[in-house]
C-alpha cells in the first residue's frame, strides 16, 4: 500500500512543471501531489473503490427479510444486513433472544427454530461445538440452530425463526435479555 502511495507521489511530481524553482511552481507541485495522494487514498481506504455515499445506500441485496416469531406467536419482520448473525439482528431490533455468551458458542440461550425445512437445508451444517450446545437447549427440534451461528445470506431471504418458550440459562434464572 505504501508503495502505491509513493508511486502516486512520484507521478504527481513528474506532472508538475519541471525546471521552475519559483514559489508559484512549488505550490503547483504541492497541489498536484496532494490531489494525487487524496485520489489514491480514497481508492485504497474505501470499502468499494467505485462506490459513493449515494451508491451504497440500501441496495436490495444488502439486506434480507427475517421474521422472528416470539413465544406468544407474535411476529416481527426485520431487515438484516448480509453477514450479520440472527443473534445480533435480534438484539438490534429489541427481540428477546438472550445470547448469554455473546455469540461465543458457550451456551444455548440464543436457540432458534427454523420453521421451514427448506431454509434449514440452506444453512451450513452445525459444527460440533454448536451441536454440543444445542443438546442443552430447551425445546430442541430437528430444525433447531443457535442464532449466533445463523448468518444472513441472500439465500436466506424470507426465513422465519421461532423463539422457544424458554431457555436454560443456568447463570441467571428469570433474566430478561437487554440489547447490547
Amino acid at each position: 500500500m505504501l508503495s502505491r502511495l509513493s508511486r502516486a507521489g512520484l507521478r504527481a511530481l513528474s506532472q508538475a512543471r519541471p525546471g521552475q524553482n519559483s514559489v508559484p511552481s512549488r505550490s503547483h507541485e504541492v497541489e498536484a501531489i496532494s490531489t494525487s495522494m487524496i485520489r489514491v487514498g480514497r481508492n485504497l481506504f474505501c470499502s468499494s473503490s467505485n462506490a459513493t455515499t449515494s451508491d451504497s445506500s440500501n441496495k436490495p441485496e444488502d439486506k434480507i427479510s427475517v421474521t422472528f416469531v416470539d413465544k406468544d406467536g407474535e411476529e416481527k419482520l426485520v431487515k438484516v444486513p448480509i453477514g450479520m448473525s440472527m443473534l445480533e439482528a435480534a438484539h438490534e431490533n429489541d427481540i428477546e433472544l438472550e445470547g448469554a455468551c455473546e455469540g461465543s458458542l458457550a451456551c444455548s440461550t440464543c436457540h432458534v427454530i427454523v420453521t421451514d425445512v427448506n431454509y434449514y437445508n440452506k444453512l451450513e451444517d452445525p459444527v460440533d461445538e454448536e451441536n454440543d450446545m444445542l443438546d442443552l437447549a430447551f425445546g430442541l427440534t430437528e430444525t433447531s440452530r443457535l442464532g449466533c451461528q445463523v448468518i444472513a445470506s441472500p439465500e436466506l431471504d424470507g426465513i422465519r425463526l421461532a423463539l422457544p418458550a424458554a431457555t436454560r440459562n443456568f447463570a441467571v434464572d428469570g433474566y430478561v435479555a437487554k440489547s447490547h
